[in-house]
Formats: C-alpha cells, structure tokens, sequence
C-alpha cells in the first residue's frame, strides 16, 4: 500500500514539478531544460532527446518518492510538511552535488574542468546552484522540489 501511495504521489509531484520548471523556463525566469539536460546523456537529437529526458524524468520521480516513503517509514511518520522538508533538501543536493558534481562525469555533452580546450562540449554545465542557467535557477528548482516533496508527503499516509 504504501509503495503505491509512493509512486501515485511520485508521479504527481513530478507532474508538479515539472509544470513548475517548464513554466518558470517558458517566462524566462531560468534557461534550464532539464528533460534535454537528461535527455542528451542518451541521444544527440534534441527532439527525441526531450522526450527521452521527460520519460527518464518521469521514472526517477517515483523513485525518489519511494525513498521518502522509506524514510517515512523507518522514522514512522508523513506529513505533506515533512515532504516539503525533504523536497528542500532533495533541491540543494540537486543544485550542489547531483549537476554540479555527478551528472558532468556521466554526460557526454556537458564540460567539466578537465575538459580539454580542443574538446567540444555542447551544453554549457549548470555549474554551483545551477547559476550558468540564471540567477532564478536554484530558487526555482527550490520551489519545485519542496512542491514535490510535499505531494509525496501527503500521498504517503503512515
């Protein structure tokens, strides 16, 4: 029960999430697309690497909503605040470690420092709190990851 309570709540807060995002990118508020930026780990169309990104988005979701419902679990309580906690804390490892450390070491298209100067990097790296895409970036991914945690906290009843 509370698997699929996860991944319902996994799945609308990535709805959520992702409206936040491509509406904040769509008013010019950021210059991040991050279903291209994960997309393009994959494929170097960028049409089919968008809908590559939104599928790979759309399956992370639930997954990381599964972990907050394990640890849910093993501290035995939710709520749709604990979940806004948790989606805080989700956005500054997003910001500082998981695109600034991790995801240029997998991605074929993103520049790190050890980029060589007669290499060719096609996307320009998010870079600390995801400045490189606007100044609006982090609190925007701020805003909807602790939008996304609170649905998974609501959804997941303990």
């Amino acid at each position: 029960m509370i698997v699929w309570s996860a991944v319902s709540g996994g799945l609308l807060g990535t709805l959520v999430l992702t409206t936040i995002v491509r509406a904040a990118s769509e008013m010019g508020w950021t210059r991040m697309d991050l279903p291209l930026l994960l997309g393009t780990t994959v494929s170097e169309n960028r049409r089919k690497a968008r809908a590559l990104g939104y599928a790979f988005h759309f399956m992370l979701g639930p997954l990381f909503a599964i972990g907050y419902a394990g640890v849910f679990v093993s501290i035995g309580y939710s709520s749709w605040t604990l979940g806004a906690l948790f989606g805080a804390l989700h956005a500054v490892f997003t910001g500082t470690v998981l695109v600034n450390v991790l995801l240029p070491l997998v991605h074929p298209c993103i520049a790190t420092p050890d980029t060589a100067a007669n290499e060719i990097s096609r996307i320009e790296p998010p870079g600390f709190l995801m400045l490189n895409y606007g100044r609006n970036t982090f609190l925007i991914t701020l805003v909807a990851h602790v939008a996304f945690g609170a649905v998974v906290g609501w959804a997941v009843r303990i």
